[in-house]
C-alpha cells in the first residue's frame, strides 16, 4: 500500500467517511475475527473489538497521539489483539500467548500467513524508518524499479555512487532487521509452517 492510500485512509476515518470505513471494514474485519474464533471467541466479540479498535485508532489519529512506523492494517490489527488479550484475561480465560493457541492455529496455513506477511512489513517498517534521509530516498526509489542512472539523474549523484550507497544502505538495513529477535522468530516460524503443511 502506497503512502498516499494510507493518508487517505487516515483522513477517512478521521472525517467519518463512509466509503473509507466501509473498505476499511471489508480489508480487516476478516483478519479480526478469524484471530478472535481461533482463541476462545464468536462473532459477535469480533463485531465488539472491531468497533472498540476502531474507536482507539480514531482517538489515536483524532488526537496526533500515535506515530505509526507500519501499514494502518498492521497497526490496527495490533489494537485488536490487544484489546482481545485484555478482555480474556478480564474473563480468566487460557491467554492469548499460549500453547494452545499455537496448537489451533497449526491447520489454519492462509490465518497464519497473513499475519506472518503483516508482522514482515511491520519488521521491515520498522528499520526502514531508523535509516538516514539518503538511503531512505535511494531504496526508495530502487524498490519502484528505478535503474542506478535513473537514481542518479533523479538525485543528482553518479551512477557509481549510487551503486555503491544503495548497496551499503540495504546491507546495513538486512543487519537491523536480522538482529531484531522478531526476524528470528519469524524465521522458525516459516520453518515449522513448511514442515506442518509437508507432513499434513
Amino acid at each position: 500500500m502506497g503512502y498516499n492510500d494510507e493518508i487517505k485512509i487516515f483522513n477517512g476515518i478521521i472525517k467519518g467517511n463512509e466509503e473509507v470505513l466501509k473498505n476499511f471494514y471489508r480489508k480487516n474485519f476478516v483478519v479480526v475475527k478469524k484471530f478472535i474464533l481461533q482463541n476462545s471467541g464468536n462473532e459477535k466479540d469480533a463485531e465488539d473489538v472491531f468497533q472498540d479498535g476502531l474507536i482507539v485508532l480514531y482517538q489515536k489519529l483524532n488526537t496526533d497521539s500515535v506515530h505509526i512506523t507500519c501499514s494502518i492494517h498492521t497497526y490496527f490489527y495490533g489494537i485488536c489483539k490487544n484489546k482481545w488479550r485484555s478482555k480474556l484475561r478480564r474473563k480468566h480465560k487460557v491467554s492469548c500467548c499460549g500453547a494452545i493457541d499455537d496448537l489451533m492455529l497449526e491447520h489454519h496455513t492462509d490465518f497464519i500467513d497473513d499475519i506472518e506477511q503483516m508482522e514482515r512489513e511491520q519488521l521491515y517498517r520498522k528499520h526502514f524508518s531508523k535509516l538516514n534521509c539518503k538511503c531512505k530516498r535511494i531504496l526508495t526509489l530502487f524498490f519502484e524499479g528505478k535503474s542506478m542512472r535513473e537514481i542518479g539523474v533523479i538525485l543528482n549523484y553518479s551512477e557509481g555512487y549510487v551503486r555503491k550507497k544503495k548497496f551499503e544502505c540495504k546491507k546495513y538495513l538486512m543487519e537491523m532487521i536480522e538482529k531484531d529477535p522478531l526476524y528470528a522468530e519469524l524465521a522458525i516460524r516459516s520453518t515449522s509452517n513448511k514442515v506442518n503443511r509437508i507432513v499434513s
